[in-house]
């Protein structure tokens, strides 16, 4: 099915005021799980948005078959920072761990990496008109840490402790999960694209019927609220999500105080971001079961 670029892609909030007459949003609060897991179930535990600052959680981090991590698990992408995210995540217990990069994993994404490699033509230079070179001041003293990393022969080989996942699906006892990092351009940091057609591609990648859809930025209407009253989620995502795409769950977070739980009626949007606006890792993870296909069982 063909997905229309929608006439105000580039005003996300007017785009919503104009959706949100006909949109359902259910605000859900779901407890964490108090009895364990059944037989015919996998317990998913999703976190997002830590930032490097996961010695400070303060909280449990439940136990559960899945763990999902939907990106900025480091400050800027550096590679003690990655090292550090790895030995964390080796310490929890859940059979299979899968993470995404968000805009915050600078060294993960080749279209801004490449300046740092002499490379001029750039697919971020054809969007914005601007190498990311541009923006370095605003890196400080991490800007030579930031060269280590893009430096390292495949930075993703670090992340030994958990399956990284980019533009890829997944299946783990016949449930099918696919993760994307992309999202709108965002302060020019990494794995942005231009609103309209260039997301658009990115998410026409995603194939129908998957069960868990993993992508950092959020889908216009659900968890994308900034403090500032602008909505930052992409209306193309929306629309792919409930045409085409019609996953259980959308698992995201990029919007801090977007944290949280809702649905449209059919599909379940979780905010996993761990921390809140103030950038402190204030927010338990989000934990919900999943039916597993019918005649399917975990070993």
């Amino acid at each position: 099915m063909d997905i229309p670029i929608h006439a105000l892609t580039q005003n996300p909030t007017a785009a919503w005021k104009e959706l949100s007459k006909t949109q359902r949003v259910i605000k859900v609060t779901m407890k964490p799980p108090q009895a364990g897991v059944a037989f015919n179930k996998a317990r998913v535990v999703c976190m997002s948005d830590t930032h490097s600052l996961t010695p400070y959680v303060k909280f449990d981090i439940p136990d559960g078959d899945i763990f999902i991590h939907a990106g900025d698990f480091t400050k800027c992408g550096l590679l003690k920072e990655v090292e550090e995210f790895n030995n964390w995540i080796g310490t929890l217990p859940h059979r299979y761990k899968i993470v995404i990069a968000g805009n915050h994993e600078l060294s993960f994404d080749q279209s801004f990496t490449h300046p740092f490699q002499s490379q001029t033509h750039t697919e971020r230079t054809k969007h914005t008109g601007m190498s990311i070179l541009d923006d370095l001041p605003t890196l400080g003293n991490a800007k030579e840490d930031i060269v280590e990393a893009v430096q390292t022969s495949n930075i993703r080989d670090v992340l030994t402790n958990c399956t990284y996942v980019q533009d890829e699906l997944l299946e783990i006892w016949g449930i099918r999960i696919y993760g994307t990092p992309w999202q709108p351009e965002f302060c020019n940091w990494a794995f942005n694209i231009p609103r309209g057609q260039p997301c658009l591609d990115k998410w026409n990648q995603i194939p129908d019927d998957i069960d868990i859809l993993i992508t950092h930025t959020p889908p216009l209407g659900h968890g994308d609220l900034c403090c500032s009253g602008v909505r930052a989620g992409c209306v193309e995502l929306l629309n792919s999500i409930q045409k085409r795409i019609k996953p259980k769950y959308h698992v995201f977070g990029h919007i801090h105080e977007g944290y949280g739980i809702t649905s449209d009626g059919r599909v379940i949007y979780v905010n996993a971001s761990t921390c809140d606006i103030n950038y402190l890792p204030n927010n338990p993870p989000i934990v919900f079961d999943v039916a597993l296909p019918p005649g399917i069982r975990k070993d």
